[in-house]
C-alpha cells in the first residue's frame, strides 16, 4: 500500500506541476509529496491569504480585471463526437469559473488536446488546456507548459488559486488551506468527475490548463482549485486517451452571469 501511495505522489508531482508555464516544473520526492502532491505555498503576489470583497479586489495585482462568473453556468465539451457536460460553479470559484467560462467563449479550447491521461497505478485525471497543443508540431516534450495570452495584455493571463472554505463567506486567495492555517474542508471537493486548474508550484500560476478527476482524490482539496463538475459524460472522460482532443466547448447555459472588465 505505501508503495501504491508512493506511486500516486510522483505521478502527481510530474502531471499537476507540469500543468502551468512558469518554466521551473520540477517532479516532487515522496518525502515532499504527501498529501500537499509536493506544493509549496510561496507566491511573489500575495504574503497573506486574501478573502475576496469589494474592499480587498486590488489585494493581488491584476484581480479586478480578471473576468468573473456570478452564479452558475454548464459548459459542454465534445470528444470524438460525443458530449461531456460540467457545471461551472461561480458561487463559490467566481473568478476561477469566470476564467474557463471566458476562455470557453473565446473558443480557446476547441481543438486542444489532453495531453495527460493517468490511469495507473491507480484512476487519476485526465488534462488537457494547453494552447500549444493545437499545433501538431509542438513536441510533445512542451505541451503542459503553455497557458492562454491574452490578446489586449500579449501576456499570459493567470488567476490566484481560489479555494472556499465550508462556513466561509467568501473564498480564500494565494495559499493552500495548510499554509493559511485552515483546517476545514473546502466547498468544491476532488470528488469523481471534479473539473479543476492544474498550475505549478506558485499558487497563482494557473491559467488554462484544467483537469477532469477519473476518481476521488480528497488528497488534493485544499491545495487545487475545483471550480466545476462533470454532471453527464463521465463515461465518455473514462474513455479519453491521451492525445484525443476537444472537438468544440460551448456554454449552454448563464453565459450571461459571465462579467468581465469594461
Amino acid at each position: 500500500m505505501r508503495l501504491r501511495f508512493l506511486l500516486v505522489c510522483l505521478i502527481v508531482g510530474a502531471l499537476i506541476l507540469g500543468g502551468c508555464s512558469t518554466g521551473q516544473i520540477t517532479s516532487t520526492s515522496p518525502t515532499t509529496a504527501g498529501s500537499e502532491a509536493g506544493i509549496t505555498a510561496t507566491t511573489a503576489t500575495t504574503t497573506e491569504a486574501t478573502s475576496v470583497s469589494q474592499s480587498t479586489t486590488e489585494s493581488i495585482p491584476g484581480m479586478k480585471d480578471l473576468p468573473r462568473l456570478e452564479g452558475k453556468a454548464t459548459v459542454v465539451l465534445t470528444v470524438k463526437g460525443s458530449p461531456i457536460t460540467i457545471e461551472v460553479d461561480g458561487t463559490n470559484a467566481p473568478i476561477t469559473a469566470g476564467n474557463f467560462v471566458d476562455l470557453v467563449q473565446k473558443g480557446v479550447y476547441d481543438g486542444l488536446a489532453f495531453h495527460r491521461v493517468v490511469r495507473q497505478p491507480q484512476p487519476f485525471v485526465v488534462q488537457g488546456g494547453d494552447p500549444q497543443s493545437k499545433d501538431t508540431k509542438v513536441p510533445a516534450s512542451r505541451l503542459g507548459t503553455g497557458g492562454f495570452i491574452d490578446q489586449k495584455t500579449g501576456k499570459e493571463r493567470y488567476v490566484p488559486l481560489e479555494i472556499k472554505p465550508q462556513g466561509s463567506d467568501t473564498p480564500i486567495y494565494g495559499k493552500t488551506f495548510e499554509s493559511a492555517g485552515i483546517n476545514k474542508p473546502p466547498v468544491l471537493q476532488h470528488k469523481l468527475g471534479a473539473v479543476a486548474m492544474a498550475r505549478s508550484q506558485m499558487p497563482d500560476s494557473a491559467s488554462s490548463q484544467f483537469y477532469i478527476t477519473l476518481a476521488e482524490q480528497s488528497f488534493l482539496d485544499g491545495n487545487y482549485a475545483v471550480f466545476g463538475n462533470v454532471t453527464e459524460g463521465m463515461d465518455v472522460v473514462n474513455k479519453i486517451q491521451q492525445g484525443d482532443r476537444i472537438d468544440s466547448a460551448k456554454v449552454t447555459k448563464g453565459a450571461e452571469n459571465l462579467k468581465t472588465a469594461s
